[in-house]
Protein backbone atom coordinates (compact mmCIF):
# COMPACT_ATOMS: atom_id res chain seq x y z
CA UNK A 1 0.00 0.00 0.00
CA UNK A 2 1.19 3.53 -0.67
CA UNK A 3 2.23 5.78 2.57
CA UNK A 4 0.33 8.68 3.30
CA UNK A 5 3.34 10.40 2.11
CA UNK A 6 2.85 9.14 -1.48
CA UNK A 7 -0.42 9.93 -1.80
CA UNK A 8 0.12 13.41 -1.00
CA UNK A 9 2.83 14.14 -3.38
CA UNK A 10 1.26 12.53 -6.18
CA UNK A 11 -2.07 14.71 -5.30
CA UNK A 12 -0.08 17.53 -5.56
CA UNK A 13 1.43 16.27 -8.74
CA UNK A 14 -2.07 15.89 -9.95
CA UNK A 15 -3.12 19.48 -8.60
CA UNK A 16 0.04 21.37 -10.45
CA UNK A 17 -0.51 19.66 -13.94
CA UNK A 18 -4.23 20.41 -13.94
CA UNK A 19 -3.74 24.13 -13.41
CA UNK A 20 -1.14 24.18 -15.47
CA UNK A 21 -3.01 22.12 -18.35
CA UNK A 22 -6.37 24.72 -17.69
CA UNK A 23 -3.18 27.60 -17.98
CA UNK A 24 -2.04 26.69 -21.36
CA UNK A 25 -5.95 26.22 -22.43
CA UNK A 26 -7.11 29.97 -20.90
CA UNK A 27 -4.24 31.41 -22.89
CA UNK A 28 -4.47 29.48 -26.22
CA UNK A 29 -8.02 30.53 -26.48
CA UNK A 30 -8.87 34.56 -27.44
CA UNK A 31 -8.76 37.20 -24.84
CA UNK A 32 -12.28 40.01 -25.57
CA UNK A 33 -9.16 42.40 -26.78
CA UNK A 34 -7.92 39.83 -29.17
CA UNK A 35 -11.03 39.67 -30.61
CA UNK A 36 -11.93 41.21 -34.09
CA UNK A 37 -14.99 43.68 -34.26
CA UNK A 38 -16.94 40.64 -36.51
CA UNK A 39 -16.41 38.13 -33.60
CA UNK A 40 -17.32 40.30 -30.78
CA UNK A 41 -20.71 40.94 -32.45
CA UNK A 42 -21.51 37.73 -33.82
CA UNK A 43 -23.00 36.33 -30.18
CA UNK A 44 -25.78 39.21 -31.05
CA UNK A 45 -26.27 38.25 -34.64
CA UNK A 46 -27.46 34.09 -34.06
CA UNK A 47 -30.21 32.53 -34.96
CA UNK A 48 -31.49 32.92 -31.55
CA UNK A 49 -31.20 36.20 -31.16
CA UNK A 50 -33.56 36.02 -34.59
CA UNK A 51 -35.95 33.59 -32.71
CA UNK A 52 -36.26 35.84 -29.78
CA UNK A 53 -37.01 38.60 -31.99
CA UNK A 54 -39.49 36.33 -33.41
CA UNK A 55 -41.66 36.13 -30.26
CA UNK A 56 -41.47 39.52 -29.42
CA UNK A 57 -42.84 40.56 -33.15
CA UNK A 58 -45.40 37.89 -33.11
CA UNK A 59 -46.46 40.05 -29.17
CA UNK A 60 -46.52 42.94 -30.93
CA UNK A 61 -49.03 41.43 -33.93
CA UNK A 62 -51.39 40.35 -31.34
CA UNK A 63 -51.16 43.66 -28.57
CA UNK A 64 -51.26 46.01 -31.80
CA UNK A 65 -53.80 48.71 -30.99
CA UNK A 66 -55.83 47.39 -27.99
CA UNK A 67 -55.74 50.68 -25.81
CA UNK A 68 -59.63 50.65 -25.88
CA UNK A 69 -60.23 48.27 -23.37
CA UNK A 70 -63.20 48.66 -21.39
CA UNK A 71 -61.74 49.16 -17.60
CA UNK A 72 -58.36 51.75 -18.52
CA UNK A 73 -60.85 54.60 -18.42
CA UNK A 74 -61.80 54.62 -15.23
CA UNK A 75 -57.96 53.70 -14.04
CA UNK A 76 -56.95 56.77 -15.71
CA UNK A 77 -59.92 58.51 -13.80
CA UNK A 78 -58.21 57.50 -10.29
CA UNK A 79 -54.74 57.67 -11.27
CA UNK A 80 -55.76 61.32 -11.91
CA UNK A 81 -57.62 61.98 -8.45
CA UNK A 82 -54.88 60.82 -6.73
CA UNK A 83 -52.31 62.77 -8.26
CA UNK A 84 -54.43 65.87 -8.03
CA UNK A 85 -55.86 65.83 -4.37
CA UNK A 86 -52.89 62.89 -3.31
CA UNK A 87 -55.11 61.14 -1.65
CA UNK A 88 -56.78 57.70 -2.71
CA UNK A 89 -60.94 57.90 -3.19
CA UNK A 90 -62.58 56.33 -0.37
CA UNK A 91 -65.97 56.68 -1.79
CA UNK A 92 -67.97 56.29 -5.11
CA UNK A 93 -67.90 59.88 -7.04
CA UNK A 94 -68.53 58.09 -10.43
CA UNK A 95 -71.78 56.87 -11.04
CA UNK A 96 -75.46 58.39 -9.66
CA UNK A 97 -76.93 54.63 -8.67
CA UNK A 98 -74.31 54.29 -6.04
CA UNK A 99 -73.19 57.59 -5.38
CA UNK A 100 -71.13 57.86 -1.71
CA UNK A 101 -70.93 54.27 -1.81
CA UNK A 102 -67.73 53.62 0.43
CA UNK A 103 -65.46 52.11 -2.36
CA UNK A 104 -61.65 50.86 -2.33
CA UNK A 105 -59.40 51.75 -4.87
CA UNK A 106 -57.34 48.04 -4.89
CA UNK A 107 -55.59 48.03 -8.20
CA UNK A 108 -53.87 51.82 -7.52
CA UNK A 109 -49.89 51.37 -8.05
CA UNK A 110 -50.73 49.56 -11.27
CA UNK A 111 -53.08 52.70 -12.55
CA UNK A 112 -49.96 55.22 -12.27
CA UNK A 113 -48.10 54.03 -15.26
CA UNK A 114 -51.06 54.05 -17.36
CA UNK A 115 -51.69 57.70 -16.26
CA UNK A 116 -48.24 58.59 -16.20
CA UNK A 117 -47.77 57.25 -20.02
CA UNK A 118 -51.08 58.77 -21.02
CA UNK A 119 -49.93 62.17 -19.82
CA UNK A 120 -47.00 62.01 -21.63
CA UNK A 121 -47.85 60.43 -25.17
CA UNK A 122 -51.80 59.96 -24.94
CA UNK A 123 -53.32 56.73 -26.22
CA UNK A 124 -49.56 56.36 -27.83
CA UNK A 125 -47.96 55.97 -24.47
CA UNK A 126 -50.45 53.61 -23.49
CA UNK A 127 -50.05 51.61 -26.16
CA UNK A 128 -45.81 51.70 -25.78
CA UNK A 129 -46.45 50.70 -22.21
CA UNK A 130 -48.30 47.80 -22.52
CA UNK A 131 -46.21 46.66 -25.43
CA UNK A 132 -42.98 46.89 -22.78
CA UNK A 133 -44.70 44.99 -20.17
CA UNK A 134 -45.90 42.59 -22.49
CA UNK A 135 -42.30 41.78 -23.76
CA UNK A 136 -40.66 41.74 -20.51
CA UNK A 137 -43.54 38.79 -19.41
CA UNK A 138 -43.21 36.87 -22.46
CA UNK A 139 -39.18 37.31 -22.35
CA UNK A 140 -38.94 36.48 -18.61
CA UNK A 141 -41.45 33.31 -19.46
CA UNK A 142 -38.18 32.35 -22.10
CA UNK A 143 -35.97 32.36 -19.41
CA UNK A 144 -38.09 30.48 -17.72
CA UNK A 145 -38.20 27.58 -20.27
CA UNK A 146 -34.64 27.93 -21.21
CA UNK A 147 -33.21 27.45 -17.61
CA UNK A 148 -35.64 24.72 -17.28
CA UNK A 149 -35.36 22.45 -20.69
CA UNK A 150 -31.91 23.75 -21.76
CA UNK A 151 -32.77 24.05 -25.44
CA UNK A 152 -33.59 27.51 -26.84
CA UNK A 153 -35.35 26.10 -29.59
CA UNK A 154 -37.90 24.39 -27.97
CA UNK A 155 -38.27 27.43 -25.27
CA UNK A 156 -38.80 29.72 -28.48
CA UNK A 157 -41.87 27.10 -29.28
CA UNK A 158 -43.40 26.76 -25.92
CA UNK A 159 -43.12 30.74 -25.21
CA UNK A 160 -44.92 31.23 -28.74
CA UNK A 161 -47.90 28.70 -27.40
CA UNK A 162 -48.18 31.00 -24.78
CA UNK A 163 -48.65 33.94 -26.10
CA UNK A 164 -51.47 33.05 -27.96
CA UNK A 165 -52.59 31.23 -24.93
CA UNK A 166 -52.47 34.66 -23.29
CA UNK A 167 -54.09 37.21 -25.64
CA UNK A 168 -57.37 37.51 -23.62
CA UNK A 169 -55.58 39.52 -21.44
CA UNK A 170 -53.65 41.61 -24.04
CA UNK A 171 -54.39 45.01 -23.64
CA UNK A 172 -53.68 48.13 -21.58
CA UNK A 173 -54.79 45.73 -17.79
CA UNK A 174 -54.30 46.17 -14.40
CA UNK A 175 -53.06 42.33 -14.51
CA UNK A 176 -50.59 42.43 -16.54
CA UNK A 177 -48.10 44.28 -13.88
CA UNK A 178 -49.32 41.11 -12.02
CA UNK A 179 -48.43 38.73 -14.17
CA UNK A 180 -44.97 40.72 -14.63
CA UNK A 181 -44.70 40.30 -10.79
CA UNK A 182 -45.46 36.61 -11.12
CA UNK A 183 -42.75 35.91 -13.65
CA UNK A 184 -40.29 36.88 -11.29
CA UNK A 185 -41.32 34.94 -8.59
CA UNK A 186 -41.25 31.85 -10.57
CA UNK A 187 -37.51 32.91 -11.73
CA UNK A 188 -36.39 33.48 -8.06
CA UNK A 189 -37.80 30.20 -7.32
CA UNK A 190 -36.54 28.51 -10.15
CA UNK A 191 -33.44 29.91 -9.08
CA UNK A 192 -33.49 28.13 -5.76
CA UNK A 193 -34.52 25.01 -6.90
CA UNK A 194 -31.75 24.54 -9.31
CA UNK A 195 -28.88 26.11 -7.12
CA UNK A 196 -29.87 25.89 -4.26
CA UNK A 197 -29.61 29.73 -3.43
CA UNK A 198 -31.48 32.75 -4.56
CA UNK A 199 -32.20 36.06 -4.07
CA UNK A 200 -35.34 35.28 -1.79
CA UNK A 201 -34.81 38.82 -0.09
CA UNK A 202 -36.86 39.91 -3.08
CA UNK A 203 -39.72 38.31 -2.42
CA UNK A 204 -41.32 40.26 0.09
CA UNK A 205 -40.61 43.32 -1.33
CA UNK A 206 -42.35 41.64 -4.48
CA UNK A 207 -45.64 40.79 -2.74
CA UNK A 208 -45.54 44.51 -0.74
CA UNK A 209 -45.75 46.13 -4.41
CA UNK A 210 -47.63 43.37 -6.10
CA UNK A 211 -50.90 43.35 -2.98
CA UNK A 212 -50.76 46.98 -4.03
CA UNK A 213 -51.06 46.47 -7.77
CA UNK A 214 -53.28 43.92 -8.36
CA UNK A 215 -55.50 40.85 -6.78
CA UNK A 216 -53.46 38.48 -8.55
CA UNK A 217 -51.37 38.38 -5.26
CA UNK A 218 -53.15 35.98 -3.56
CA UNK A 219 -52.28 32.97 -6.80
CA UNK A 220 -49.15 34.47 -6.47
CA UNK A 221 -49.11 33.40 -2.83
CA UNK A 222 -50.80 30.15 -3.52
CA UNK A 223 -47.71 29.10 -5.69
CA UNK A 224 -45.12 29.95 -3.64
CA UNK A 225 -46.86 28.33 -1.02
CA UNK A 226 -46.68 25.12 -2.70
CA UNK A 227 -43.56 25.33 -3.56
CA UNK A 228 -42.31 25.65 0.05
CA UNK A 229 -44.44 23.29 1.39
CA UNK A 230 -43.11 20.72 -1.70
CA UNK A 231 -39.40 21.54 -0.19
CA UNK A 232 -40.39 20.03 3.15
CA UNK A 233 -41.65 16.80 1.95
CA UNK A 234 -39.42 14.00 1.05
CA UNK A 235 -41.10 11.88 -1.84
CA UNK A 236 -40.46 9.08 -4.82
CA UNK A 237 -43.41 7.97 -5.72
CA UNK A 238 -44.14 6.51 -9.13
CA UNK A 239 -42.49 9.27 -11.44
CA UNK A 240 -43.37 11.77 -8.83
CA UNK A 241 -41.03 13.06 -6.57
CA UNK A 242 -39.49 15.45 -3.80
CA UNK A 243 -35.74 16.07 -2.78
CA UNK A 244 -36.35 18.20 0.70
CA UNK A 245 -34.34 20.92 1.31
CA UNK A 246 -31.42 21.48 3.67
CA UNK A 247 -31.89 22.83 7.80
CA UNK A 248 -30.52 26.24 6.34
CA UNK A 249 -32.72 26.45 3.44
CA UNK A 250 -36.03 25.22 5.22
CA UNK A 251 -35.08 28.45 7.63
CA UNK A 252 -34.81 30.71 5.05
CA UNK A 253 -37.96 29.75 2.96
CA UNK A 254 -39.84 29.84 5.72
CA UNK A 255 -38.37 33.47 6.98
CA UNK A 256 -39.14 34.65 3.45
CA UNK A 257 -42.92 33.31 3.70
CA UNK A 258 -43.66 34.87 6.91
CA UNK A 259 -41.96 37.97 5.32
CA UNK A 260 -44.03 38.00 2.28
CA UNK A 261 -47.25 37.51 4.02
CA UNK A 262 -45.86 40.70 6.98
CA UNK A 263 -45.53 42.57 3.44
CA UNK A 264 -49.12 42.33 2.12
CA UNK A 265 -49.96 44.37 5.15
CA UNK A 266 -48.04 47.46 3.75
CA UNK A 267 -50.92 49.23 1.64
CA UNK A 268 -53.00 52.40 2.26
CA UNK A 269 -56.21 50.15 3.12
CA UNK A 270 -54.78 47.28 5.83
CA UNK A 271 -56.46 44.31 5.91
CA UNK A 272 -59.33 45.34 3.98
CA UNK A 273 -57.03 44.98 1.10
CA UNK A 274 -55.48 41.89 2.44
CA UNK A 275 -58.95 40.36 2.55
CA UNK A 276 -60.25 41.71 -1.15
CA UNK A 277 -59.44 38.14 -3.17
CA UNK A 278 -61.80 35.98 -0.98
CA UNK A 279 -64.41 38.93 -0.75
CA UNK A 280 -64.43 38.66 -4.62
CA UNK A 281 -64.16 34.97 -4.99
CA UNK A 282 -67.27 34.57 -2.16
CA UNK A 283 -69.04 37.97 -2.01
CA UNK A 284 -69.50 38.82 -5.51
CA UNK A 285 -71.48 36.10 -6.66
CA UNK A 286 -73.37 38.24 -9.62
CA UNK A 287 -69.96 39.89 -10.79
CA UNK A 288 -68.46 36.74 -11.52
CA UNK A 289 -71.09 34.65 -12.97
CA UNK A 290 -72.09 37.43 -16.01
CA UNK A 291 -69.16 39.26 -16.53
CA UNK A 292 -67.34 37.27 -19.86
CA UNK A 293 -63.71 37.27 -18.77
CA UNK A 294 -65.19 34.87 -16.04
CA UNK A 295 -66.91 32.03 -18.31
CA UNK A 296 -65.02 28.74 -18.56
CA UNK A 297 -63.23 27.30 -21.36
CA UNK A 298 -65.48 26.91 -24.57
CA UNK A 299 -63.92 24.22 -26.54
CA UNK A 300 -65.89 24.34 -29.32
CA UNK A 301 -64.51 27.72 -30.20
CA UNK A 302 -60.61 28.13 -31.79
CA UNK A 303 -59.33 29.54 -28.54
CA UNK A 304 -61.08 26.09 -26.63
CA UNK A 305 -59.17 23.72 -29.38
CA UNK A 306 -56.00 25.89 -29.25
CA UNK A 307 -55.61 24.47 -25.42
CA UNK A 308 -57.04 21.25 -26.07
CA UNK A 309 -54.18 20.73 -28.42
CA UNK A 310 -51.43 22.18 -25.69
CA UNK A 311 -52.95 19.61 -23.41
CA UNK A 312 -52.82 17.23 -25.78
CA UNK A 313 -49.14 17.85 -26.31
CA UNK A 314 -48.40 17.59 -22.88
CA UNK A 315 -49.84 13.96 -22.10
CA UNK A 316 -48.90 12.29 -25.03
CA UNK A 317 -45.63 14.00 -24.19
CA UNK A 318 -45.37 12.46 -21.34
CA UNK A 319 -46.85 9.15 -22.05
CA UNK A 320 -44.66 8.58 -25.18
CA UNK A 321 -41.58 9.82 -22.91
CA UNK A 322 -42.44 9.18 -19.24
CA UNK A 323 -40.21 11.18 -17.01
CA UNK A 324 -39.52 12.70 -13.50
CA UNK A 325 -41.77 15.24 -12.02
CA UNK A 326 -41.05 17.87 -9.11
CA UNK A 327 -43.88 17.55 -6.44
CA UNK A 328 -43.75 21.95 -6.48
CA UNK A 329 -43.68 21.55 -10.50
CA UNK A 330 -46.27 18.86 -10.84
CA UNK A 331 -48.57 20.64 -8.29
CA UNK A 332 -47.84 24.47 -9.61
CA UNK A 333 -49.01 23.05 -13.15
CA UNK A 334 -52.38 20.98 -12.11
CA UNK A 335 -53.22 24.56 -10.25
CA UNK A 336 -52.89 26.84 -13.63
CA UNK A 337 -54.63 24.49 -15.67
CA UNK A 338 -57.51 23.85 -13.23
CA UNK A 339 -57.42 28.20 -13.33
CA UNK A 340 -57.24 28.51 -16.66
CA UNK A 341 -60.08 25.89 -17.75
CA UNK A 342 -62.23 27.06 -14.98
CA UNK A 343 -62.31 30.83 -16.45
CA UNK A 344 -60.79 32.41 -19.45
CA UNK A 345 -59.16 35.39 -17.22
CA UNK A 346 -56.35 32.46 -16.20
CA UNK A 347 -55.48 31.20 -19.31
CA UNK A 348 -52.53 33.85 -19.20
CA UNK A 349 -51.39 32.23 -15.83
CA UNK A 350 -51.94 28.90 -17.55
CA UNK A 351 -49.62 30.06 -19.93
CA UNK A 352 -46.98 31.26 -17.75
CA UNK A 353 -46.52 28.49 -15.58
CA UNK A 354 -47.30 25.24 -18.48
CA UNK A 355 -44.65 27.18 -21.05
CA UNK A 356 -41.36 25.26 -18.51
CA UNK A 357 -43.03 22.25 -18.91
CA UNK A 358 -44.30 22.28 -22.36
CA UNK A 359 -40.60 23.48 -23.64
CA UNK A 360 -39.03 20.18 -21.96
CA UNK A 361 -42.26 18.08 -24.39
CA UNK A 362 -40.96 19.57 -27.44
CA UNK A 363 -37.17 19.33 -26.65
CA UNK A 364 -37.09 16.85 -30.11
CA UNK A 365 -36.68 19.85 -32.35
CA UNK A 366 -33.36 20.15 -33.51
CA UNK A 367 -30.33 21.90 -31.64
CA UNK A 368 -29.08 24.93 -32.32
CA UNK A 369 -25.76 23.83 -34.42
CA UNK A 370 -23.49 27.77 -34.40
CA UNK A 371 -21.31 26.38 -37.11
CA UNK A 372 -24.25 26.48 -39.30
CA UNK A 373 -24.91 30.38 -37.82
CA UNK A 374 -25.42 32.76 -41.29
CA UNK A 375 -24.95 36.10 -39.54
CA UNK A 376 -25.83 38.34 -42.23
CA UNK A 377 -29.02 36.75 -43.01
CA UNK A 378 -30.08 37.21 -38.95
CA UNK A 379 -29.26 40.78 -39.08
CA UNK A 380 -31.39 41.11 -42.13
CA UNK A 381 -34.36 39.31 -40.22
CA UNK A 382 -33.84 41.14 -37.56
CA UNK A 383 -33.77 44.26 -39.01
CA UNK A 384 -36.76 43.53 -41.08
CA UNK A 385 -38.33 42.65 -38.02
CA UNK A 386 -37.92 45.94 -36.30
CA UNK A 387 -38.76 47.77 -39.60
CA UNK A 388 -42.17 46.19 -40.00
CA UNK A 389 -42.94 47.01 -36.48
CA UNK A 390 -42.24 50.70 -37.15
CA UNK A 391 -43.95 50.75 -40.14
CA UNK A 392 -47.25 48.89 -38.27
CA UNK A 393 -47.06 50.92 -35.26
CA UNK A 394 -50.16 52.52 -35.01
CA UNK A 395 -50.37 56.56 -34.64
CA UNK A 396 -52.24 58.80 -32.40
CA UNK A 397 -54.53 58.89 -35.10
CA UNK A 398 -55.16 55.50 -35.53
CA UNK A 399 -56.11 54.76 -32.10
CA UNK A 400 -58.10 57.58 -32.05
CA UNK A 401 -60.22 56.26 -34.39
CA UNK A 402 -59.94 52.43 -32.86
CA UNK A 403 -61.74 54.31 -29.99
CA UNK A 404 -64.43 56.12 -31.62
CA UNK A 405 -65.14 52.65 -33.12
CA UNK A 406 -66.10 51.30 -29.50
CA UNK A 407 -67.03 53.91 -27.58
CA UNK A 408 -69.94 56.42 -28.34
CA UNK A 409 -67.98 59.69 -28.90
CA UNK A 410 -70.03 61.70 -30.82
CA UNK A 411 -73.08 60.40 -28.74
CA UNK A 412 -71.53 62.18 -25.77
CA UNK A 413 -71.10 65.26 -27.57
CA UNK A 414 -74.50 65.28 -28.50
CA UNK A 415 -75.75 64.68 -24.95
CA UNK A 416 -73.73 67.77 -23.48
CA UNK A 417 -74.43 70.03 -25.86
CA UNK A 418 -78.10 69.58 -26.66
CA UNK A 419 -79.89 67.05 -23.65
CA UNK A 420 -81.43 68.28 -20.84
CA UNK A 421 -79.57 66.61 -17.80
CA UNK A 422 -81.36 63.65 -16.35
CA UNK A 423 -80.26 60.27 -15.32
CA UNK A 424 -78.70 57.95 -17.97
CA UNK A 425 -79.01 54.53 -18.35
CA UNK A 426 -75.31 53.45 -20.29
CA UNK A 427 -73.86 50.30 -21.77
CA UNK A 428 -71.59 48.50 -19.17
CA UNK A 429 -68.55 48.32 -20.89
CA UNK A 430 -68.86 51.96 -21.89
CA UNK A 431 -69.43 53.18 -18.12
CA UNK A 432 -65.39 53.96 -17.42
CA UNK A 433 -65.39 55.73 -20.98
CA UNK A 434 -68.44 58.28 -20.40
CA UNK A 435 -67.20 59.32 -17.00
CA UNK A 436 -63.57 60.00 -18.15
CA UNK A 437 -65.03 61.86 -21.65
CA UNK A 438 -67.75 63.78 -19.71
CA UNK A 439 -66.96 64.11 -16.14
CA UNK A 440 -70.34 65.97 -15.40
CA UNK A 441 -72.18 62.63 -16.62
CA UNK A 442 -72.41 60.29 -13.76
CA UNK A 443 -72.69 56.76 -15.02
CA UNK A 444 -75.58 53.93 -14.33
CA UNK A 445 -72.65 51.33 -14.18
CA UNK A 446 -69.01 50.63 -15.13
CA UNK A 447 -66.40 48.23 -14.68
CA UNK A 448 -65.95 48.43 -11.27
CA UNK A 449 -68.28 45.64 -10.67
CA UNK A 450 -67.70 44.69 -7.05
CA UNK A 451 -69.68 48.14 -5.47
CA UNK A 452 -72.40 47.64 -8.18
CA UNK A 453 -72.73 43.93 -6.99
CA UNK A 454 -73.15 44.98 -3.28
CA UNK A 455 -75.64 47.01 -3.65
CA UNK A 456 -78.16 45.52 -6.27
CA UNK A 457 -77.75 47.38 -9.17
CA UNK A 458 -75.63 44.92 -11.16
CA UNK A 459 -78.41 42.62 -10.72
CA UNK A 460 -80.94 45.36 -11.94
CA UNK A 461 -78.75 45.92 -14.98
CA UNK A 462 -78.91 42.24 -15.56
CA UNK A 463 -82.05 42.22 -15.73
CA UNK A 464 -82.93 45.45 -17.81
CA UNK A 465 -80.65 43.92 -20.66
CA UNK A 466 -82.26 40.52 -20.54
CA UNK A 467 -85.43 42.86 -21.01
CA UNK A 468 -87.56 42.05 -17.63
CA UNK A 469 -89.41 44.30 -15.60
CA UNK A 470 -88.17 47.17 -18.25
CA UNK A 471 -91.09 49.83 -17.33
CA UNK A 472 -89.93 49.49 -13.06
CA UNK A 473 -86.75 49.36 -13.27
CA UNK A 474 -85.83 52.70 -15.26
CA UNK A 475 -88.71 54.00 -13.09
CA UNK A 476 -86.95 52.80 -10.13
CA UNK A 477 -83.91 55.10 -11.38
CA UNK A 478 -86.12 57.86 -12.72
CA UNK A 479 -84.14 57.00 -16.38
CA UNK A 480 -84.33 60.10 -18.75
CA UNK A 481 -81.74 58.45 -21.40
CA UNK A 482 -80.58 55.02 -22.75
CA UNK A 483 -77.15 55.11 -24.63
CA UNK A 484 -76.76 51.85 -25.34
CA UNK A 485 -75.28 50.06 -28.79
CA UNK A 486 -77.45 48.97 -31.47
CA UNK A 487 -79.06 45.64 -32.18
CA UNK A 488 -79.50 45.09 -27.81
CA UNK A 489 -82.75 43.89 -27.20
CA UNK A 490 -83.28 46.26 -24.86
CA UNK A 491 -82.31 48.42 -27.59
CA UNK A 492 -84.87 46.90 -30.13
CA UNK A 493 -87.60 47.21 -27.17
CA UNK A 494 -87.34 50.90 -26.16
CA UNK A 495 -87.37 51.80 -29.79
CA UNK A 496 -90.94 50.15 -30.29
CA UNK A 497 -92.25 51.46 -27.17
CA UNK A 498 -94.26 54.73 -27.30
CA UNK A 499 -92.43 56.00 -24.32
CA UNK A 500 -89.51 56.46 -25.39
CA UNK A 501 -88.55 58.10 -28.41
CA UNK A 502 -85.02 58.07 -30.62
CA UNK A 503 -83.60 60.80 -30.25
CA UNK A 504 -80.02 60.41 -31.72
CA UNK A 505 -78.29 57.51 -33.36
CA UNK A 506 -74.74 56.65 -35.21
CA UNK A 507 -73.31 53.73 -36.12
CA UNK A 508 -71.74 52.99 -32.74
CA UNK A 509 -74.84 53.84 -30.53
CA UNK A 510 -78.49 55.09 -30.22
CA UNK A 511 -79.79 57.75 -27.23
CA UNK A 512 -83.42 57.26 -26.56
CA UNK A 513 -85.56 59.65 -24.23
CA UNK A 514 -88.08 59.51 -22.45
CA UNK A 515 -91.11 60.65 -24.29
CA UNK A 516 -93.11 61.93 -21.21
CA UNK A 517 -92.54 66.09 -20.53
CA UNK A 518 -90.06 65.76 -23.31
CA UNK A 519 -88.51 69.17 -24.39
CA UNK A 520 -89.23 71.18 -27.68
CA UNK A 521 -87.54 69.64 -30.50
CA UNK A 522 -85.68 72.88 -31.72
CA UNK A 523 -83.33 72.81 -28.11
CA UNK A 524 -80.49 74.83 -28.20
CA UNK A 525 -77.21 73.77 -27.66
CA UNK A 526 -76.38 74.13 -23.84
CA UNK A 527 -73.46 76.84 -22.63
Amino acid sequence: MQSDQQVSEMTANSTGTTEATSTTVAAALPRPADLSWRERVRPYCSFLVVLTFLVLALVFIFSRGKVADPDIWWHLHNAEYLMQHHAFPRQDTFSFTVAGYPWMNHEWLAELPYYFAWRAMGLRGIEWLTFVVLCAIFLGILYLSYRECGHYKAAVAACCCAVFLALHSFGPRTILFGYALMVVLLIILQRFEQKGHAPLWLIPLLFGAWVNTHGSWFIGLIMFSAVVAAGFVPLKWGLVESEPWTAGQKKRVLLTWLASIAMLFVNPFGARLVLYPLDMAFRQKMNIEHVEEWVSINFHDPRGKFVLLVLLMLLISALVRPRRWRLAELALVLFAVYSGLTYIRFLFLMGIVITPTLAKALDFLPEYRPEDDTPLVNVFAMLLIVAGVVYYWPGETRLRASVNDQYPTEALVYLHDYAPPGPTLNYYLWGGYINWRDRDLKVFVDGRGDIFDYSGVLKDYLDLISVKDVDALLGKYKIQYVLFPHGEPLTYVLEHDQKWKEVYSDRVSVVLRRAEGEPADDAHPRP
